[in-house]
């Protein structure tokens, strides 16, 4: 088996001799150290010494259909038998086929698509095609939101990660507060404060805009900064503002979109259609391919203005064929239902676990993203950076893969998770089992003691 010599010591040589290194203190900081993985199925990844987790950040969140789903799997060894690469100078039939079962998943009236490869790709696209189609230039982005960080503009709107790491930031991208309501950037509580931060953000915009204003870019939910919900109506008074001021809305759906909400596309919770909408992540259900959609009116002005994105391979027929077989198992097979039948399972779980748990501050997200806020006093909602630490690694320890995002500077207190749409009931208790043993041990209790075996069954 490919990896069985793969050891601890080696791939530590390896990295230290051939690897980029990583910024320490970054998520990706020291992974040389931990496990390395060596195959995966469904919610499941197992490690060169054989070792199973379940894999609850569904990889890079580009898993949520589950490891190696048999529909992408059977579309990519047709495609390799066939058609992998193409010219994208010419139509091929899967990207013919792909436009149109996209485009008839849609909420109208967005329409018109286009195929990238990666995430990042679809923020540079996004903000170009708004500026084009408006003739402005000024974008506008959540302080805490994340949109990628391999191209010029999506490190300059991740204002998530500090932007001073970057050699150089795109003109005309600057900050919004985030409506975090449990930690309100302006002291304040909803819904008294009528969007106050917005309000104040957006004084601030119109006073400091360099020209005429394209676009606010937001994820419906922000994933890596801490799985924020923002309150119900805000983005419909964003989409006021927006008309308001000629601009366009753009939402980033990498991490909500496709069903990991409940529902197909995370905007459908907010009562608000985007002008424009960027897809990735587990659109390829694991392999990469990323897609920018708006409306047929928005498409045409730009294209006149001069718009133009592509890739080398994003229309390729493999990557086309796998994003036709990823829409289908979403739609044929329910996932974004399965993706609520979970968010109702887990949440009542942890609402259980709060209960036993002081250091659970807050619980949130929607589906299959979901965040538990750590705290260490409930009244000063202080980040348990520290407790939050010893929950992931014991969790990692145990054999439950998730991930520690913060809601701001000095914050890593957010364990997020982000199960595959098809993970069984089954592995859902396993994990919360799990979790509920490392959260008795961050607070000096001994492990076993909660709820293993009692998972409480929520009502439908």
């Amino acid at each position: 088996m490919q990896g069985d010599n793969m050891d601890q010591a080696r791939a530590q040589e390896i990295a230290d001799r051939w690897m980029m290194p990583t910024e320490e203190s970054s998520y990706m900081g020291g992974l040389e150290k931990r496990p390395i993985l060596a195959s995966a199925s469904g919610s499941t990844v197992v490690d060169t010494q054989g070792k199973e987790y379940l894999d609850f950040q569904s990889g890079q969140m580009g898993a949520a259909l589950g490891h190696r789903h048999p529909r992408v799997m059977a579309a990519v060894r047709k495609a390799t038998e066939t058609f992998v690469h193409a010219s994208n100078i010419m139509l091929n039939v899967p990207r013919l086929e792909l436009h149109e079962r996209l485009g008839k998943l849609l909420v109208p009236p967005l329409q018109k698509s286009l195929f990238l490869v990666t995430g990042s790709d679809t923020i540079e696209a996004s903000v170009d095609l708004a500026r084009k189609a408006t003739g402005g230039l000024d974008i506008l982005g959540l302080h805490d939101g994340l949109h990628g960080s391999t191209s010029y503009i999506s490190r300059s709107l991740s204002f998530a990660w500090k932007r001073q790491q970057h050699a150089s930031i795109a003109p005309g991208t600057s900050a919004i507060l985030t409506p975090h309501c449990y930690q309100c950037p302006v002291a304040s509580s909803f819904p008294k404060c009528e969007f106050l931060c917005l309000k104040a953000s957006l004084e601030l915009a119109d006073a400091n805009f360099t020209s005429r204003p394209a676009a606010v870019i937001a994820e419906p939910i922000l994933s890596a900064g801490g799985v924020i919900v923002p309150p119900p109506g805000y983005f419909q008074a964003v989409r006021r503002a927006c008309e308001e001021r000629g601009m366009l809305l753009i939402f980033d759906e990498a991490q909500t979109g496709l069903g990991k909400t409940g529902q197909m596309f995370g905007f459908q919770h907010e009562g608000v259609v985007p002008d424009i909408m960027a897809l990735s992540k587990h659109f390829g259900g694991g392999v990469p391919i990323s897609a920018v959609c708006t409306t047929a009116e928005i498409a045409k002005r730009a294209v006149a203005s001069g718009f133009f994105a592509t890739r080398s391979h994003a229309a390729d027929p493999m990557l086309c064929a796998a994003g036709v077989a990823s829409i289908d198992a979403i739609v044929e097979e329910g996932l974004a239902g399965r993706a609520a039948r979970i968010e109702l399972r887990m949440k009542s779980a942890l609402a259980e676990m709060a209960k036993r748990y002081e250091l659970i501050g807050d619980i949130r997200g929607r589906g299959v993203l979901l965040g538990l806020e750590l705290v260490t006093d409930r009244e000063q909602k202080t980040p348990a950076n520290k407790e939050a630490a010893v929950v992931e690694n014991r969790c990692l320890e145990a054999g439950l893969i998730l991930q520690l995002r913060g809601t701001g500077p000095g914050r890593k207190n957010v364990l997020r998770f982000v199960p595959p749409m098809t993970t069984t009931d089954a592995e859902i208790d396993r994990a919360l089992s799990i979790l509920d043993d490392a959260l008795a041990v961050a607070v000096g209790r001994s492990p076993g003691a909660g709820m293993r075996g009692a998972v409480p069954t929520p009502a439908r």
